[in-house]
């Protein structure tokens, strides 16, 4: 089931390999997951001493938060994967043009799951391709409902 996704991703980014991390999250930020108070869109993953963090990944504090935690919507969160899968992730990152982006957060076993992704950054001219082809995508269908329903 998931919780949020990063659409932006997929437009600015041509997506080569997808991954599955857990996250470190604390009991607020749980809670506010459950309410869907996450924002995903400005998200980044970096690469520090051999771990992964999430950056940007806005999560909003419930009103009804407990008093002596002191939320921080925008707190750098740990991702958690197998040392080997970091390891080849480092190797790949530090290839040139290549980042780690987030695409959503899930629910996977009861546990809140982000999945990433090892993509490249699009050129002006490859985004207005991908609109284009959205545009007739969407032009043909319209086509296609119009012809099917004139015959009836």
């Amino acid at each position: 089931m998931s919780i949020a996704e990063n659409r932006r991703a997929r437009f600015d980014y041509h997506i080569t390999e997808r991954f599955e991390a857990g996250m470190v999250l604390q009991g607020w930020e749980i809670k506010a997951v459950r309410a869907g108070q996450v924002q995903l869109t400005d998200g980044y993953v970096v690469i520090r001493d051999g771990e992964l963090y999430l950056i940007g990944c806005r999560i909003n504090a419930l009103r009804s938060a407990s008093t002596h935690v002191n939320p921080e919507a925008d707190r750098t969160k740990k991702l958690l994967m197998h040392k080997e899968e970091i390891r080849r992730l480092i190797g790949k990152v530090e290839q040139k043009g290549f980042t780690l982006v987030p695409l959503d957060l899930h629910y996977k076993g009861g546990r809140v799951k982000a999945e990433i992704a090892l993509a490249k950054g699009k050129a002006e001219h490859d985004k207005r391709d991908t609109e284009k082809k959205k545009d007739w995508e969407r032009e043909k269908g319209r086509l296609m409902r119009h012809k099917v329903s004139s015959k009836s």
